[in-house]
């Protein structure tokens, strides 16, 4: 009996998912409608998260490249420079040392500034050698602010320099997009249900001499509910859908203006399309708020409709 029910039971749900499909196509203005109207509410949030991810992968490049400056004494000379870089290079809590000398730090002073006259006209070197630290903790500020500190505290350290400011802005300004990102995501998402849950119930309202047949012969609330939830489906899957083309379109209209920017500051940068992770995702949340929305109306009104 389970054997033969079974396969007769999907057989019904795949006969009522076509048929809730071919509804939709009989009314193609007012359906392309409704699913264009849903595909831009899912890409908008969606697009905004791929955008918050690359403006993440550029500040990890940033905070990746924070580095500790310390301004070593005039009269240091290279050999204890060096000396204190490899002592340096030896703390935990730091993963990389590069020392540059007096000499070295005028040099490429020299090749950024142009100042050529001016500098040959100085009677010495006024730059100081400089031990450029990359810290191990580029996250905690603690962190990065207790080993500043005891960096400043060396005696051949004239001043150690870090823009923590600038750290805690990026964080600060990477956490209110993602928390905007979330709240205008629940509010489409939102949307979306009040947009397929008052589609549905215009089909219930249009449908009514319809339903009370069903259930004058004996039809069940969920032999009537089967039809709208599968029309929630298709508006769903198929807004997902056309948020995903979206998507993609945005997306190859401004990567060739980010390609030829990174270009020009010769950056490694590349966008990141996140277009399989959106494939999957979007159509599948479309298809849970649409049968969600559907579920919703169909509930609410359903019960009120009975035949007399």
């Amino acid at each position: 009996m389970l054997s033969f029910n079974l396969p007769n039971y999907f057989l019904r749900h795949l006969q009522v998912m076509l048929y809730s499909l071919g509804q939709l196509s009989r009314t193609p203005v007012a359906s392309v409608m409704t699913v264009l109207v849903i595909g831009i509410a899912l890409a908008l949030p969606a697009g905004l998260y791929v955008l918050l991810k690359n403006v993440e992968q550029v500040a990890g490049q940033w905070d990746d490249a924070s580095q500790i400056s310390l301004f070593l004494k005039p009269n240091t000379n290279d050999a204890r420079g060096k000396q204190l870089a490899e002592q340096l290079l030896a703390w935990p809590d730091i993963s990389a040392v590069d020392y540059h000398s007096a000499k070295q730090s005028l040099q490429e002073f020299r090749q950024l500034s142009g100042l050529d006259e001016i500098l040959d006209s100085l009677p010495k070197n006024p730059l100081p050698p400089v031990i450029i630290i990359k810290p191990v903790e580029t996250e905690h500020e603690e962190a990065i602010q207790g080993l500043l500190e005891r960096l400043q505290n060396m005696q051949e350290v004239d001043l150690a320099q870090l823009d923590m400011a600038w750290l805690k802005r990026l964080k600060t300004i990477n956490q209110t997009g993602e928390r905007g990102i979330t709240i205008l995501a629940t509010l489409l998402s939102l949307s979306v249900l009040l947009v397929i849950g008052n589609t549905i119930r215009l089909a219930i309202l249009s449908r009514q001499t319809e339903i009370r047949v069903i259930k004058l012969v004996g039809g069940t609330n969920a032999f009537v509910r089967r039809p709208f939830l599968y029309t929630g489906f298709w508006y769903g899957l198929l807004g997902g859908a056309i948020a995903w083309f979206t998507l993609l379109i945005a997306l190859l209209a401004i990567n060739g203006p980010i390609t030829r920017l990174t270009a020009l500051y010769d950056s490694q940068f590349s966008l990141q399309w996140m277009l399989g992770q959106m494939f999957l995702s979007l159509p599948l949340f479309g298809l849970l708020l649409g049968v969600s929305g559907a579920w919703l109306a169909v509930g609410r009104h359903l019960n009120d409709i009975e035949p007399t």
